[in-house]
């Protein structure tokens, strides 16, 4: 949770870095170009650095984890998984859709407000171009420690309270999100500037906190279908966005502060489906873990008895053992059982 909570917020964190700076490139440029030629000079700043750090990515990044993909196959430490149950392990888990669903409503949430923020403060409080990006940076810029937080509050409830305890965390700090997105919206917020930012930095805390909550749960869903379900979630996330922005804030007939309102609305009401998840050896919000069944028999049952036999499922029986720390210390039956028999699925691929 800690872990990518700090890489996506860090990077989440280039959209409050790019409202405070892209007015001021404008504007600088302006001086000695026509303002309609300067903001179009301004887009190859970033252009320039999308390029140039994709390339150092390119030559220099690893992998995955463990290694490079090339090293691992050569050395036969990674089998090649080609069959379609793969896909099948991330598009029929209902969890999966339930995370995906729900980052459309904290990171797509983000989003949203990135894009809107500054013109809604322009417009609102009739602050300069340059004013307007400054304050609207300040929620995306939170991302220097809201999202890591985020991660690292689910990593401490799952030290003590297990799966359960980062399902709980989730929702009620998403929650709170919407709570404070729809207090941006009522009036004795959006009539005073420093209430509308005061409120502003408290929803961009739960907001962005939330985003790295999910994707503290997300690894756990599927341990063969990792890279599937993560890019299932995170794809929920930008097609939330639009779809939440092309509601409250395009089509509709609502002004900017009924969209934030409305907005928090729908955050809370999807929120609740974090109740729903329910993972077998570890149980969900309100359900304890079902008696005998081991993290070894749910990553187990993605394979059939060939793949095993092929040994596909190595990687994922090494991360079962090593999932039980999402038991918790407060579970009683935190401690690991005597090695047993695993059962998988038949031949059925």
């Amino acid at each position: 949770g800690s872990a990518n909570a700090i890489a996506a917020g860090w990077g989440n964190m280039g959209g409050g870095v790019t409202h405070f700076l892209m007015p001021l490139l404008w504007q600088g440029i302006a001086m000695s170009q026509p303002g309609f030629i300067a903001w179009r000079w301004a887009f190859f700043v970033p252009a320039s650095a999308h390029i140039i750090l994709g390339a150092v990515i390119l030559m220099f990044a690893q992998d995955l984890p463990d290694g490079n993909f090339r090293e691992l196959m050569a050395s036969k430490a990674k089998a090649k998984d080609r069959s379609p149950n793969t896909l099948k392990a991330a598009l029929l888990n209902y969890r999966s859709w339930i995370m995906c669903l729900n980052y459309g409503y904290c990171f797509g949430v983000e989003l949203v407000v990135d894009n809107v923020i500054v013109y809604y403060l322009y417009d609102q409080f009739r602050l300069t171009p340059v004013l307007a990006g400054a304050l609207g940076s300040i929620f995306g810029m939170m991302n220097i420690f809201t999202r890591a937080t985020g991660g690292m509050t689910s990593d401490l409830a799952a030290r003590y309270y297990g799966m359960r305890g980062r399902l709980w965390v989730l929702w009620i700090v998403q929650t709170l999100g919407g709570v404070f997105c729809l207090l941006l919206g009522i009036t004795p917020v959006y009539s005073s500037l420093t209430a509308t930012m005061v409120i502003l930095i408290l929803f961009s805390i739960w907001c962005q906190q939330a985003c790295g909550m999910n994707c503290a749960v997300v690894p756990f869903i599927s341990k063969r279908s990792t890279g599937l379900v993560y890019g299932l979630v995170g794809a929920g996330g930008n097609t939330g966005a639009a779809v939440t922005q092309a509601i409250f804030f395009t089509y509709l007939p609502l002004s900017a502060t009924q969209g934030f309102f409305w907005l928090g609305v729908m955050v809370i009401g999807v929120t609740a489906l974090y109740m729903a998840v329910y993972f077998p050896m570890w149980g969900g919000m309100f359900c304890a873990a079902k008696p005998g069944i081991t993290e070894e028999d749910y990553y187990m049952s993605e394979y059939t008895s060939a793949e095993v036999s092929q040994g596909l499922h190595t990687n994922s029986l090494k991360f079962a053992f090593e999932s039980k720390s999402e038991r918790g210390w407060a579970n009683p039956s935190k401690d690991a059982e005597p090695v047993r028999a695993v059962h998988v699925k038949g031949d059925t691929a």
